[in-house]
């Protein structure tokens, strides 16, 4: 008889509550760590199906659009999603472009500044072009112009 009573006394009860510890706290904790966001939002439209299958609580037809509308949310996401990808890689492009045209103008400021050569000067002494030497020896030389009657005479 005492077993009988430790037993109904003390064991099963610290059975239930270890059993009841584990559902109500232990499993939900888990539970609660593997939820997310989209398991929440896509548990919405099935709470609101049954508000409306009970017949006690009349259900607004906007409430069931908002079910549908939160139902089909990864369509929407997507397509949200694939529409801004289409805006950056469009500015991606222009980006591009305006990288390219910069390069462009800089090769082209820099060719044109070795044309002008602004770093090796001339000095003010040298001369700008070498003397060309005559192709005809001093004899030879043929007057002309005013000096020509001069030097004949």
């Amino acid at each position: 008889m005492k077993q009988w009573w430790r037993r109904w006394s003390y064991e099963v009860p610290l059975a239930i509550g270890d059993a009841l510890w584990d559902v109500l706290v232990v499993q939900l904790a888990a539970l609660l760590d593997r939820l997310t966001v989209r398991k929440v939002i896509a548990f919405i439209p099935i709470v609101i199906l049954v508000l409306a299958y009970y017949h006690r609580i009349p259900i607004p037809p906007e409430l069931m659009l908002i079910g549908d509308f939160l139902a089909y949310i990864d369509v929407f996401s997507a397509l949200i999603l694939l529409g801004m990808m289409s805006r950056v890689t469009t500015i991606l492009f222009d980006v591009k472009q305006s990288a390219a045209r910069i390069a462009l103008l800089a090769g082209r400021v820099v060719a044109h500044a070795q044309r002008l050569d602004t770093r090796h000067r001339r000095q003010r002494g040298a001369p700008t072009r070498p003397r060309r030497k005559p192709d005809q020896p001093a004899d030879g030389w043929a007057y002309g112009g005013v000096w020509d009657q001069v030097l004949v005479a």
